[in-house]
């Protein structure tokens, strides 16, 4: 590896897991932010008006997927990356240092919904622009390694998150959690600015950009009009395959301690502690499932995952509601945690090789934040409203069994590359 390869993937993994560090967090204390920002007749109007806040920075991550992925394919990858990075800093300092609804009135419930806008439009580029990154400096045999290092800094970034919301639960007293600790990993936050800059603002734009900007000549149609015209039956495949993957991170790694909390009465401090174990499973073996990929292919991976990890959740779940404890919640999600790491591994390399280079970041920013908005975002409110309007508490496994299904679909339509579609 060179020197320069070397440090952007540094620079990609750990500047993408601090932007994906305030995702959970913020799904870790929703429990704490749902009484202090968002309180209501009773708890479970509470907690959807919080997973409603949630959900919102999700409508903006469309659009600005489809601006960033713009701005990256006409001017590069490391312009959007570093100005990304900024914006997320100031989204997370933004919730730490709010005035409660007790302070501030309706004031305070409104600038928590401005602060989870501004962290939409920062992550909405984040996911195509890192990918594009990590694959386009990678050797040609090795993408699917190298591209497993946006779901280790997604995994890393969650980790991060759970293990700081697992120390300020275990070891702050209630009433100062309730004060002050639930706000210390959003100010420590502020930290991904200038870090996250430095970092993205000592790597080169890669090599495949560059050699397609020498070569590039006036297109035809607008990258808009490129994707729809010629690559729709991406859009559909790639859209379908996010769809898996997202709603597996929303349901089973931050949707489920909430679930184990309210719905089963454990601790939050033991659900945070089993998401730490579970995560840091799928950081330790998500370059195994995307080196394997450049081995054997990324289907012959993905598609007996996807069947393994829908019979997972469902056993783990029905497992997990038969005898609820701390250590069944730690079984469940570390043998779906196991599973996901398959799943997760080989998908950023199969996007990109969805699209040639000039269409590249707008083509994955559009699937991929369209799919998160409409399946992952709203994953937590939809399962909240389901378990109390059917009173099934199984509502997550059916959420996640749809998604799988969905999957396979996008997963047989796959025409697998395991070379760029350009052949540069």
């Amino acid at each position: 590896m060179t020197a320069m390869r070397r440090r952007v993937v540094v620079a990609s993994t750990l500047g993408n897991a601090f932007e994906w560090f305030d995702y959970a967090i913020f799904g870790m204390f929703a429990p704490i932010i749902s009484k202090l920002f968002f309180p209501a007749s009773n708890e479970v109007n509470s907690m959807l008006l919080t997973f409603a806040t949630f959900a919102v920075a999700f409508a903006m991550r469309p659009l600005s997927g489809i601006l960033f992925g713009l701005y990256a394919d006409r001017l590069g990858r490391k312009r959007a990356l570093t100005l990304m990075i900024i914006m997320m800093a100031i989204g997370t300092g933004m919730i730490g240092l709010l005035p409660t609804y007790a302070a501030i009135g309706i004031a305070a419930p409104l600038l928590m919904v401005i602060a989870r806008l501004i962290q939409g439009i920062s992550v909405g580029g984040e996911f195509s622009n890192a990918t594009a990154m990590l694959v386009e400096y990678s050797p040609k045999n090795r993408r699917g390694y190298y591209g497993s290092f946006q779901m280790v800094s997604q995994a890393l970034g969650f980790t991060v998150g759970a293990l700081l919301a697992y120390l300020a639960t275990a070891y702050a007293s209630p009433a100062a959690l309730e004060s002050w600790g639930w706000r210390v990993p959003f100010i420590l936050g502020i930290l991904i600015g200038p870090f996250g800059y430095w970092l993205r603002s000592n790597i080169d734009e890669t090599p495949e950009f560059q050699r397609y900007l020498q070569s590039r000549q006036k297109p035809a149609n607008t990258p808009l009009q490129e994707l729809f015209t010629n690559h729709l039956r991406e859009l559909v495949v790639g859209f379908c395959i996010v769809v898996m993957g997202t709603v597996s991170y929303y349901v089973m790694l931050l949707y489920i301690p909430i679930y184990a909390v309210r719905q089963l009465g454990m601790p939050m401090s033991g659900a945070q502690l089993s998401s730490v174990l579970s995560t840091a499973l799928i950081v330790i073996f998500c370059p195994l499932a995307g080196s394997l990929s450049d081995r054997i292919g990324r289907r012959t991976i993905l598609l007996p995952a996807t069947i393994i990890y829908v019979i997972v959740v469902w056993t783990a779940v029905h497992y997990l509601l038969a005898a609820p404890s701390l250590g069944g919640l730690i079984l469940a999600q570390m043998a779906t945690s196991l599973v996901m790491a398959f799943i997760w591994g080989p998908t950023p390399v199969v996007l990109m090789e969805l699209f040639p280079v000039g269409v590249r970041s707008t083509g994955v920013g559009l699937i991929y934040n369209f799919a998160v908005a409409i399946f992952g975002g709203l994953a937590p409110f939809a399962i909240t409203w389901l378990i109390a309007a059917t009173g099934d508490k199984m509502s997550p496994v059916y959420y996640v069994a749809i998604s799988g299904a969905v999957g396979l679909l996008g997963l047989l339509l796959l025409r697998e590359h395991r070379t760029d579609p350009t052949g540069s």
